[in-house]
């Protein structure tokens, strides 16, 4: 039962050593075998539905299921209230959080605290037409726990009237920035401010030099190799020589999209939602001037950190099976394509990337695709919030100058080691 063992470690650390009886594992072991044929009305809840589109996808269920309705509990916008909304219900074991969307760095915490249902046997669902890093994401301990729902992936945005084509490797970007000096604008920007961001951004970074910050246990710290120092020392050296500019490090997403939206950069790494915001709008002076790209990497394609949220069933639901059916329900070409179509949201299913009609809409969908099959997950382990923090703070200070890779590295290292022990 490696699900019972690792929860035995988790509490262990996230409880100040309490004993996983005292927290209800086994309480929970119990629920995972509970209402497997539960069916009735059911509550999903997730965060702030800004561009309508869960609404309408349960009105079209709701239509169908009429003795199987579900509800929709609308979170905030901001992603640690969701967090902690979720740990409260499920830490009470409250059935009433039927189906929940978790962000892929919270899939390994919940799954080892014992709060979502294993999606295997009668609750397996079919995987096969997902792209695999965005079932990767939804997997802890060889277990698939949630139904990825969402995806995300990295793109480089860059200048098509000023370079003809995008550089494939980190060193083809960084010999291009001499035509941003030229054009009197930055070379190339991605979000460097001490946030979830900068553990994105320093992640495909050491990922794209064959590093990694965590090792596969979700325990062992692995920044200690010349990979992953290689990975944090050339966003140091980009910012020191002055191709990342000086203002990068208080860059989130917003920011470093105004600025290439702006026409003051040549290259920029975020995520697909700026591509419509950037093109056709009157006030974009970049507007019919750029195009996408993969990232950069070492000889092809670089590691994009893969982002995205899964629809997870709580262990303590009366309603697992109509719960079972509504991600599959989410799963659906014709869902997915609504995700995409209604909210600019990057769809799992490999099939709407393929799609004709989708890709004349969506020009970008081939690169996305691109992006996601070689994206790697944040660190996946239950003590993730102790792992960011120690790659946001040193990352930062390394870039800055603060702290040398070495140490930086060290201190990641420490950190990382201290919080899984």
């Amino acid at each position: 039962m490696k699900r019972v063992a690792a929860c035995a470690v988790a509490v262990g650390v996230l409880f100040a050593a309490t004993s996983c009886a005292d927290q209800g594992l086994d309480a929970a072991a119990q629920a995972e075998k509970e209402n497997l044929d539960g069916r009735g009305p059911i509550t999903y809840v997730q965060g702030k539905d800004n561009s309508n589109v869960i609404r309408p996808l349960i009105d079209e269920w709701n239509a169908t299921h009429p003795g199987e309705k579900v509800t929709f509990k609308e979170q905030s916008d901001q992603a640690d209230q969701q967090h902690e909304d979720l740990v409260q219900h499920f830490q009470s074991r409250d059935s009433g959080y039927d189906v929940a969307v978790v962000d892929v760095v919270w899939t390994a915490e919940f799954a080892a605290r014992g709060w979502l249902q294993p999606l295997e046997g009668p609750m397996a669902i079919d995987t096969s037409g997902l792209l695999p890093a965005t079932v990767a994401g939804a997997t802890y301990g060889d277990v698939l726990y949630a139904a990825p729902q969402t995806s995300d992936g990295a793109l480089l945005y860059y200048r098509t009237d000023l370079v003809d084509h995008p550089p494939a490797t980190w060193d083809e970007l960084l010999g291009a920035c001499g035509t941003a000096q030229h054009a009197g604008i930055g070379c190339y920007a991605g979000q460097y401010a001490k946030y979830e961001g900068l553990t994105v951004n320093a992640s495909e970074a050491i990922n794209t030099a064959g590093g990694s910050i965590l090792g596969p246990d979700g325990v062992t710290p692995t920044m200690n190799t010349p990979e992953a120092k290689a990975g944090l020392q050339s966003l140091v050296d980009a910012y020191r020589s002055g191709a990342i500019p000086r203002e990068s490090v208080t860059f989130q997403e917003e920011q470093a999209r105004q600025a290439f939206q702006s026409g003051d950069l040549l290259f920029m790494r975020n995520w697909p939602y700026a591509y419509s915001l950037m093109d056709g709008q009157g006030s974009s002076a970049v507007s019919g001037k750029f195009a996408v790209a993969p990232l950069p990497g070492k000889s092809g394609p670089g590691h994009s950190t893969l982002g995205g949220h899964s629809a997870a069933i709580n262990v303590y639901s009366e309603h697992k099976a109509t719960a079972s059916d509504f991600l599959k329900f989410f799963l659906e070409k014709k869902s997915q394509a609504f995700f995409l179509s209604q909210g600019s949201l990057a769809p799992v299913r490999a099939d709407v990337y393929d799609d004709p009609e989708l890709i004349e809409q969506y020009p970008y969908l081939p690169t996305l695709k691109t992006s996601i099959e070689n994206a790697v997950t944040r660190p996946v382990t239950p003590f993730y919030p102790a792992v960011t923090r120690a790659v946001q703070n040193n990352a930062y200070a390394a870039i800055k100058g603060e702290k040398t890779v070495d140490q930086a590295a060290a201190d990641i290292q420490s950190a990382i080691a201290a919080a899984g022990s």
